[in-house]
């Protein structure tokens, strides 16, 4: 059973570089929602410049929704979490902040909602909160990659850890049990897998939440994570769209579903700031190979 409170508890994890897709994903589930007022963001990111934060305060102003913020920077808990795990350089290891919701959030919270910032909601995410689990400790929708993903090449490897004929899902989006997720001690298998060796063999923390809730998800109907959405694909009417891989909606001249409204909702003062970040951010990064060597 879902508890009375009305509150429709939400969770991100991001870092200082994508405090815009952040924004972003909140404001398309406040667009899409009449309950605003009821809406309690749980942002878990690194230190956040003022600038940065204050954007994401827009939130609270415009919708009347609240933000909580769990700045991980100082969080020794965590960095003893990710110490050593694997992580993508697009996708950083902040992404592992959601293996430890349950600690992270105040004690109150019984259903979470976990979003990846590379998503657009455009259907009421309080049919999420109310779902019905079925006793399941998840809901999550399957991944139609699950194969290439958690099998590889020739589809050979790690069977012996997820079979290919059993359900596989996609950790963008988690209707979460906080009591049943707390109870799979998941910083616990994590530190297990990590010292056998297992987290080197399966693809970061998506990988183990398919071990660890084997048989305990529901799994939810496609359009509630729409991947890698493309312009044929706006007329299937998706409930929440999840740009993977490396065509953003945020890119300058994206070709994927609903471009142009990701733009609004990011809205285009904000959508710009943040492209001429990420230009700025790359030329430093390139800088140090521009500038000529001394004799």
């Amino acid at each position: 059973m879902i508890a009375q409170d009305k509150s429709i508890h939400v969770a991100l994890t991001f870092d200082d570089s994508y405090w815009a897709p952040a924004y972003a994903v909140m404001r398309s589930i406040c667009l899409h929602t009449k309950r605003r007022n009821d809406l309690v963001f749980h942002l878990c990111h690194r230190p956040l410049t003022a600038d940065h934060r204050n954007d994401l305060l827009k939130i609270e102003e415009e919708f009347g929704a609240s933000l909580l913020f769990y700045d991980l920077g100082t969080n020794r808990e965590f960095a003893e979490l990710v110490a050593g795990l694997p992580y993508h350089p697009r996708m950083t290891n902040i992404v592992y902040a959601r293996l430890m919701l349950d600690k992270l959030l105040p004690t109150d919270v019984v259903r979470v909602i976990y979003l990846d910032c590379d998503m657009m909601v455009m259907a009421p995410i309080e049919k999420l909160a109310e779902l019905d689990l079925e006793g399941n400790s998840i809901g999550a929708v399957p991944d139609p990659t699950a194969l290439q993903i958690a099998n590889r090449r020739d589809a050979r490897e790690n069977r012996d850890l997820i079979d290919p004929a059993d359900p596989y899902f996609n950790a963008g989006l988690i209707v979460i049990d906080r009591a049943k997720w707390r109870d799979a001690d998941i910083p616990g298998r994590l530190a297990r897998f990590t010292a056998d060796g297992t987290m080197s063999r399966i693809y970061y923390d998506q990988d183990l939440l398919n071990i660890v809730f084997k048989d305990e998800v529901l799994l939810l109907e496609p359009r509630w994570n729409f991947i890698g959405p493309r312009r044929v694909h706006m007329a299937l009417d998706p409930f929440v769209l999840h740009y993977t891989g490396e065509r953003k909606p945020w890119n300058l001249t994206s070709r994927v579903a609903f471009a142009r409204s990701y733009r609004h909702v990011m809205t285009n003062e904000l959508y710009y700031s943040y492209l001429r970040f990420r230009v700025r951010q790359r030329f430093e990064k390139h800088l140090p190979f521009l500038r000529p060597k001394r004799p």
